[in-house]
């Protein structure tokens, strides 16, 4: 039989080995991408997802977390997505509550990706290097998830470029379900029965069921 403390120093070994394991990938600018290219952040995520998804639940959620959480902030432009799913009612916050949100959004959608991709059986994902332009200048960079004996799920990242560099304002499931227009419709109810406080405890409620508080 397995001591415990033998079982917690393995713990504490595999969560060392995810984060150094993400480290190259974290510690690299968000504009300094490789080709330059709307799909070199999406590569950059996947093997970020990759490692996380290895190293799996029986690593703390924390430090997957602490491991995962930078790659998100640099591949994602979180307050574009922020603002485009809150709507018009963002223009009308106090920098106070627009500060407040994004906390508890960023740590909802860092959350999710860790809950999300928390096991392997060999999957993989598949980017297609060739972008599709918008007439807006935002890019299409389709992507595979693929699923031993399961179909693929298709995740088209829509990437914008500013002074970041290329980053996701949006994602499409199955190439058409924006996860902006989901979460809008979900942040409109929230803000109409409570408000920005409404908001921010709703999201803080998402992730704790998707973290179990961290645990």
């Amino acid at each position: 039989m397995t001591s415990a403390p033998s079982a917690i120093a393995r713990r504490g070994l595999l969560g060392a080995a995810v984060i150094a394991a993400l480290l190259p990938v974290a510690a690299a600018p968000a504009n300094a991408q490789a080709d330059g290219s709307p799909a070199a952040p999406i590569q950059r995520l996947n093997n970020a997802l990759l490692v996380a998804m290895k190293a799996g639940s029986h690593t703390p959620f924390e430090q997957r977390y602490q491991a995962l959480a930078p790659v998100i902030e640099q591949v994602f432009n979180l307050e574009a997505v922020l603002a485009a799913s809150v709507g018009l009612a963002w223009g009308t916050m106090t920098p106070e509550q627009k500060a407040q949100l994004s906390a508890a959004f960023r740590r909802y959608t860092v959350s999710s990706y860790v809950s999300n991709f928390d096991s392997y059986d060999g999957q993989s994902f598949e980017t297609q290097p060739a972008a599709r332009t918008l007439a807006n200048g935002d890019a299409v960079v389709p992507t595979q998830f693929v699923r031993p004996g399961k179909s693929p799920i298709r995740l088209d990242y829509v990437m914008r470029r500013g002074p970041a560099g290329w980053q996701v304002v949006d994602v499409l499931t199955d190439g058409s379900i924006s996860r902006v227009a989901v979460q809008r419709s979900d942040f409109r109810s929230l803000l109409k029965t409570g408000g920005v406080q409404a908001l921010a405890a709703g999201l803080e409620r998402k992730t704790a069921n998707v973290s179990g508080s961290m645990g």
